[in-house]
């Protein structure tokens, strides 16, 4: 029986593909986001993928969905009248990043977290570590130092770390509970691998997003860990 962590946390490993409604690309549930009708004829989001009713998708992307709300897709998709806000995309993006640090803040009262430069290099040099955070205002240099460390420490399997600084350190400050957070590592488990997976989703949301600096947040094949 699943954990009731893997019950919140585990995303929906449908194997049919969905059809975007403004690119007509398809792809897994994983690279996608679904959206439901509301008895008022409101779009949703629907991030858990467990509204009822009829569902519509658009790749995982911040300008695709504006351009879904912009240019009414969403009311051809669903076949009927369709009121989309034109802040859809912005207030998705705040669903998914709200999202992923709820799931950071579980995985920190899990005693998976460290932070402080000293604690992070020890849980580098230990190699116990899934994922490296580094704040979006943190310096490069201090991003920089703890890239090689993971480098040298793992060599060829670095990239099985994952990189993850889609957040600030404020953002990093609330949700650990902490002050002044600008580097974390985070130890194996089912709820890292679970925050990994919704880090990297808005990562990639905000990929191609008109203005915003470069994101990561990936695991070795860029795709869904096992949570």
């Amino acid at each position: 029986m699943e954990s009731r962590l893997a019950a919140r946390g585990k995303p929906d490993r449908g194997d049919s593909e969905r059809t975007c409604i403004v690119t007509g690309e398809k792809g897994p549930p994983e690279a996608m986001v679904r959206f439901s009708l509301s008895p008022s004829g409101e779009v949703a989001p629907d991030l858990r993928r467990r509204l009822p009713g009829r569902g519509v998708w658009t790749k995982l992307s911040f300008a695709v969905v504006e351009e879904a709300a912009r240019k009414q897709a969403f009311s051809r998709g669903f076949k009927t009248k369709a009121s989309a806000s034109p802040d859809l995309a912005r207030d998705l993006d705040l669903m998914i990043e709200r999202d992923a640090l709820q799931f950071l803040s579980i995985v920190n009262k899990a005693g998976l977290v460290v932070t402080g430069a000293a604690k992070v290099e020890a849980a580098i040099r230990g190699g116990d570590i899934v994922a490296l955070i580094d704040a979006r205002d943190a310096s490069p240099d201090g991003m920089a130092k703890l890239e090689r460390m993971v480098r040298d420490r793992f060599g060829a399997d670095a990239d099985r770390i994952a990189r993850i600084n889609v957040f600030s350190s404020s953002q990093l400050d609330l949700a650990l509970g902490r002050t002044n957070v600008i580097h974390a590592a985070l130890g194996a488990g089912e709820a890292s691998a679970a925050f990994v997976y919704r880090a990297r989703r808005l990562a990639e949301y905000r990929s191609n997003k008109a203005g915003d600096p470069p994101l990561a947040a990936r695991t070795e094949d860029g795709g869904e860990p096992s949570a």
